[in-house]
């Protein structure tokens, strides 16, 4: 009951990249490099398991950000000419590559780092991928002509991605789409169609994490602009609701999403955040079980994950490692409060 999980990253590690920051530069290169990211994907493993973590996931370490750890491995996109274009609904520019030719995977993207992890833990494995609406509002298209059809080129390529990750040992995999918090009626429309196909054939558990962004200036500005209510998630849970994916991850605590909104995932599992992303502020026991009793409101006892509410990636090491001890004391705490 009240199994403890992390949406997906957790800070690089000084010696491994800058600090603090979501597109963090590598401190090396080649073969140094790759021993630097397998260090540190050991490392957060240990430190989850430390702190008693129900799920365990590679903290995205051998990944400069959660996307184009992705599409560095697809033919068809231009990295070396790089364009500025708003992300997010124009929320923030970046820096994104440009697609330009026909999608398809060179190889396998994430075994390295999946088959380290599942080699270095006995306890259900998580994996994350970006999904395909969050790929596509975040290159720039010069080929297709058309956000539907690229995207589901991409759900094709993930989809050979993640069945290669379940070869791999792996639990759990997840795509991340904070683009469904964006673009609500696409996501409705067709975004969830596109999960689908992404996840098609998947005998392990299938996850999808929609929040309202990491902890950095742009997402906490806009936050601030979204009214006393946020209701994006009234719009795309009923097409979750009505899928195939099995668990839903959504942000909760500290945030003005309304809490009677998780009934419209009935039948699924629902990975509450009760972790704030956005605050260096370490949340006590008794607030994680707090947030675990209000989400009981709404979601029976043997479907309900507690997790963050997004990445860590920005934080500090130091606070990051004390909101996972947070999390998993406070899903204790829980279990004492409400077991049966």
């Amino acid at each position: 009951m009240f199994d403890t999980a992390i949406a997906g990253s957790l800070p690089k590690p000084a010696w491994l990249a800058e600090t603090e920051k979501l597109w963090p530069q590598w401190k090396s290169q080649g073969a140094e490099l790759q021993q630097a990211k397998a260090d540190a994907t050991l490392l957060w493993i240990k430190v989850q398991e430390d702190a008693g973590l129900d799920v365990i996931g590679d903290g995205e370490q051998a990944r400069q950000h959660f996307v184009h750890g992705f599409v560095e491995q697809v033919e068809g996109i231009d990295f070396e000419h790089k364009v500025t274009m708003g992300i997010r609904n124009n929320r923030y520019d970046a820096q994104v590559p440009q697609v330009v030719a026909p999608l398809r995977l060179k190889g396998r993207v994430h075994a390295f780092e999946a088959q380290l992890a599942r080699a270095h833990t006995r306890k259900k494995l998580k994996f994350t991928l970006p999904g395909p609406m969050t790929i596509v509002d975040t290159v720039a298209d010069r080929f297709y002509g058309d956000k539907v059809k690229m995207a589901m080129a991409f759900a094709e390529l993930l989809n050979q991605e993640a069945l290669a990750l379940q070869a791999d040992g792996v639990d759990i995999i997840q795509f991340d789409e904070p683009a469904f918090n964006v673009y609500m009626q696409d996501a409705a429309d067709w975004g969830v169609a596109a999960l689908e196909v992404a996840a098609r054939g998947l005998t392990c558990t299938t996850a999808v994490h929609i929040c309202y962004g990491y902890g950095i200036k742009a997402n906490v500005d806009w936050k601030q602009t979204l009214g006393e209510e946020w209701r994006q998630y009234e719009q795309v849970f009923p097409a979750l609701a009505r899928s195939s994916i099995q668990q839903v991850s959504l942000e909760c605590f500290h945030s003005h999403v309304p809490p009677e909104l998780m009934q419209l995932l009935e039948g699924k599992d629902v990975m509450v955040g009760v972790i704030d992303v956005a605050s260096d502020v370490i949340e006590t026991p008794e607030q994680v079980a707090d947030t675990i009793g209000l989400a009981l409101q709404y979601v029976p006892k043997k479907h309900l994950i507690a997790c963050t509410n997004c990445g860590l990636a920005p934080m500090s090491r130091e606070v990051a490692m004390a909101k996972l001890d947070a999390l998993a004391k406070g899903a204790a705490l829980a279990r004492q409060r409400y077991g049966s």
